[in-house]
């Protein structure tokens, strides 16, 4: 019983190591915990659980991969909604500094302003402030913020009205008319692809169905899954397949997303 205990502690050690490195502490200069240095403390626990008890190493190796993928899945989709919220904060910035341009204020009141309900904007604002290229800070947080690539359009506008001396008023007015409408497509686009990852994700859940209700018909499917190398085998082949189609249809959805 106890080395069951100790094959288990191990196993579980390093499925956390291997899922989720340890953050950074206060004050360390690396920006993160190092990969090197969480994989030989994992590797370790694996070799513990596999010396204690052999079926644990294996099992291990499947529960790892597997928390490791969906773990990335889930940091895949927060990314996703991030850079939404994102877009979302620039197309209202836009629609803000439009309005308030329209009213005759100054375009650095308008930035500074901007840059206080969202305070990525505040080099932006530091730039005008100083004299500096204003477009190319936008440019420049585009590229560092994900989501915030409409930037591109609104410095695109600003250059343009600043060489050609035609009302920035008007001109950002126009490109938050351009970004409303990408948005309402991007809307759609993300409505119907809605319906095809609820299929996908029920679909990926259905297995553990039929393994519950194999179980209650009294049969012992998790017992031969976690405890014969066969059953090791197919729970590592239907985790990999069911990720990856998972994975699949996150790609065809992005793609489709990046195109509208």
């Amino acid at each position: 019983m106890s080395a069951q205990l100790l094959a288990a502690g191990s196993a579980a050690l390093a499925v956390m190591l291997l899922v989720r490195p340890p953050t950074r502490l206060a004050g360390s200069a690396a920006p993160g915990t190092s990969p090197r240095r969480v994989l030989p403390v994992a590797v370790a626990a694996v070799v513990v659980a596999a010396v204690v008890a052999p079926g644990a190493g294996a099992l291990l190796l499947v529960l790892a991969g597997a928390g490791s993928a969906g773990v990335a899945l889930v940091r895949r989709q927060r990314l996703r909604r991030a850079a939404a919220t994102v877009s979302a904060r620039v197309l209202e910035t836009c629609e803000v500094m439009a309005s308030e341009l329209a009213s005759g204020q100054a375009p650095g009141e308008c930035l500074d302003r901007a840059a206080t309900t969202w305070p990525p904007l505040a080099p932006v604002a530091a730039a005008f402030r100083v004299g500096a290229d204003v477009p190319a800070a936008m440019r420049d947080l585009a590229t560092d913020v994900d989501g915030a690539g409409d930037l591109r359009v609104v410095a695109a506008a600003w250059q343009v009205a600043h060489r050609t001396g035609e009302g920035l008023a008007s001109t950002i007015d126009r490109v938050a008319e351009s970004l409303r409408a990408a948005a309402a497509t991007r809307r759609v686009v993300a409505g119907e692809l809605a319906s095809a990852r609820a299929t996908a994700r029920l679909v990926a859940g259905l297995p553990v169905l039929a393994l519950v209700m194999g179980s209650g018909a009294g049969g012992d499917p998790w017992g031969f899954l976690v405890g014969t190398p066969a059953g090791l085998a197919c729970l590592a082949l239907g985790l990999a397949f069911g990720l990856a189609g998972l994975w699949w249809i996150e790609a065809i959805a992005r793609a489709a997303e990046d195109a509208a």
